[in-house]
């Protein structure tokens, strides 16, 4: 009679699945993109030059960079968690706690826009009562939630058909537009009395949305019988993405009349005055195909909508599932099905609070996510850099894992722009954003310290490598959470001075301006102002504290060998060069 095998939870009870590049490929287009949908808010925002010009150039300048960072790491680190992982064994738990931290939040808060963007689809196609509309709110995510559960493969099978659907739409859209030309797509270059800096200020953040999402691929490594097909993924995805942006957008612009550019709305052509890529077919198409194909691209949004909500459950699900496993979060998230092995409690929690968040007004929710993702978009090329000291490229080499070319000196150009293009999107997102995204982004530390004390951290599992100081968080944390507390203080304190003058004395900003905070702007920067100096004063004595009570542990001389294999143990068919 043989004996029944025990039931194994966290990331070693995961079951690994044969996914081809094809997959990853069509799981990122739905990470990232998912059809052109959003750019329609920025043409009238910058203009129709410049929209076409950030399209252009933040390919090379944003998404080329982050995707080709997540690319090396998920060459030489394919572990489930994908970026807390990487900050974890590069700045050590606390750093990886705060992008786990941030990168988890931020899918849970903005999961629900997409379920409530449906249901508003939906309601232009046919009047829905409240009963209706909650009815299908409750369809949309039992039915991604179940398609989930079943396993990491099938969320790929679905994005694949879903990702095919929304890129032969556009690809229609492109061809009709660009068959139809008959107006100047980048005249205006920016709206009237805009100066250079209010196009890219107006348009800067949308292509930052627009652009980003490589990294959460990697939170599903782990499950990957052969993750180097994720570098390759990420190789052929970003420029398909890029096309997928820039040629319908240029169809609708060249193919519209002139001066129609004002007019360009998410709302475009479905039943509103409103001008989007629905319109380029029914203005251009005629009669009743041009009726039934504007019909058409209204599902085609729907499923756009679907097809990036299946793959964020995905994605965050895993976000607090490793933390778990790593001891800095509840342990009853670390459970996994017994046949499918997926991390069941992840995606049904996260199914759970979308349905919550899906009901609410996102304005200040959002506003917060935006720093989350900035911020996580700063810490990642820095791990990469220190990474690349710890497990130097000659080791690499010998194990045929994909790496940047060029040398260090190309990391200035891949870590430089992901920086610089964060630091400034945060300056010019408005004080609503910065002062909510900073609020949110101090409840990080707060969460790694009750998390801490109350699961025990990696001390549990490795208290040789990772000792507590008397606080009972792990040595060194002091120093590092006055750290965070002088970043966070100058980003306020120094900020305001900025925004004081780019959107008061500069830019005229008005409360129509602003998303929350509308009538009490100048206030909300003197408390920037204030709050900030009192951070960056109690950081700095925390810190130095730190420096002399609780010190970090010193780098201990890495094991190479031992630390490639322990990520590189998955079963593999294949290197990234075969």
């Amino acid at each position: 009679m043989s004996q029944q095998q025990p039931q194994i939870h966290g990331v070693a009870g995961l079951k690994k699945h044969d996914i081809k590049v094809s997959g990853i490929v069509f799981m990122l287009y739905c990470l990232v993109a998912a059809g052109a949908f959003g750019i329609e808010e920025m043409i009238p925002e910058a203009g129709p030059g410049m929209t076409i010009l950030l399209l252009c150039v933040f390919p090379v300048i944003w998404a080329h960079p982050i995707s080709s960072l997540v690319a090396e790491c998920s060459s030489v680190m394919p572990s489930e968690g994908g970026v807390y992982v990487w900050v974890k064994e590069a700045f050590g738990e606390f750093w990886g706690f705060q992008t786990g931290w941030w990168a988890t939040v931020s899918t849970y808060i903005t999961n629900g826009v997409y379920v409530a963007l449906v249901s508003g689809y939906v309601s232009q196609m046919m009047p829905m009562s409240p009963i209706a509309d909650q009815a299908l709110k409750i369809g949309m995510i039992l039915i991604f939630t179940i398609v989930n559960l079943l396993g990491l493969k099938e969320v790929g099978q679905v994005s694949t058909i879903l990702s095919i659907l929304i890129i032969l739409a556009f690809m229609l859209v492109a061809v009709v537009g660009l068959c139809n030309w008959n107006t100047n797509p980048v005249e205006p270059f920016m709206p009237e009395g805009y100066t250079f800096v209010d196009g890219v200020g107006g348009g800067i953040c949308i292509a930052i949305w627009m652009y980003c999402g490589y990294e959460c691929i990697s939170n599903m490594a782990g499950e990957v019988k052969n993750p180097q097909v994720i570098p390759k993924g990420l190789k052929i995805a970003m420029p398909l993405i890029a096309l997928t942006y820039v040629l319908p957008t240029l169809g609708g612009l060249c193919s519209l009349p002139a001066g129609s550019w004002e007019n360009w709305s998410t709302k475009g052509g479905f039943n509103s005055d409103s001008v989007g890529y629905a319109t380029i077919l029914s203005d251009n198409l005629g009669g009743n195909i041009g009726t039934a194909a504007g019909y058409i691209f209204l599902v085609v949004a729907i499923i756009s909508q679907c097809a990036i909500f299946n793959t964020y459950l995905a994605s965050g699900s895993r976000g607090f599932f490793v933390l778990a496993d790593d001891h800095l979060c509840p342990q009853f998230l670390v459970k996994v099905s017994k046949n499918r092995g997926v991390p069941y409690v992840g995606i049904l929690s996260l199914s759970i609070v979308t349905y919550i968040l899906c009901q609410s007004d996102f304005t200040t929710l959002v506003s917060m996510e935006v720093v989350f993702m900035l911020a996580l978009y700063i810490i990642l090329p820095i791990s990469v850099i220190k990474l690349r000291k710890k497990l130097p490229v000659e080791e690499r080499k010998k194990r045929n894992l994909y790496i940047i070319s060029g040398g260090n000196k190309a990391l200035i150009y891949y870590c430089g722009f992901p920086i610089v293009i964060s630091i400034f999107a945060l300056l010019v997102n408005g004080t609503d954003y910065l002062a909510t995204g900073l609020m949110a982004l101090c409840s990080g530390p707060v969460a790694y310290i009750l998390f801490k004390k109350g699961c025990g951290g990696l001390a549990l599992t490795d208290a040789k490598n990772n000792p507590l100081n008397g606080f009972g968080l792990a040595k060194g944390d002091t120093v590092r959470i006055g750290a965070f507390a002088v970043f966070a203080g100058a980003m306020a304190f120094f900020g305001q001075f900025w925004l004081r003058w780019y959107e008061i004395s500069y830019g005229q900003w008005g409360p129509e301006d602003y998303d929350v905070f509308k009538n009490c702007i100048p206030q909300v920067q003197n408390a920037l102002a204030i709050g900030g100096a009192i951070l960056i004063v109690f950081g700095a004595i925390l810190f130095f504290i730190g420096k002399k009570k609780d010190a970090p542990v010193p780098d201990h001389e890495l094991d190479v060998e031992a630390t490639l294999n322990k990520y590189l143990m998955e079963e593999k068919t294949e290197t990234f060069f075969d």
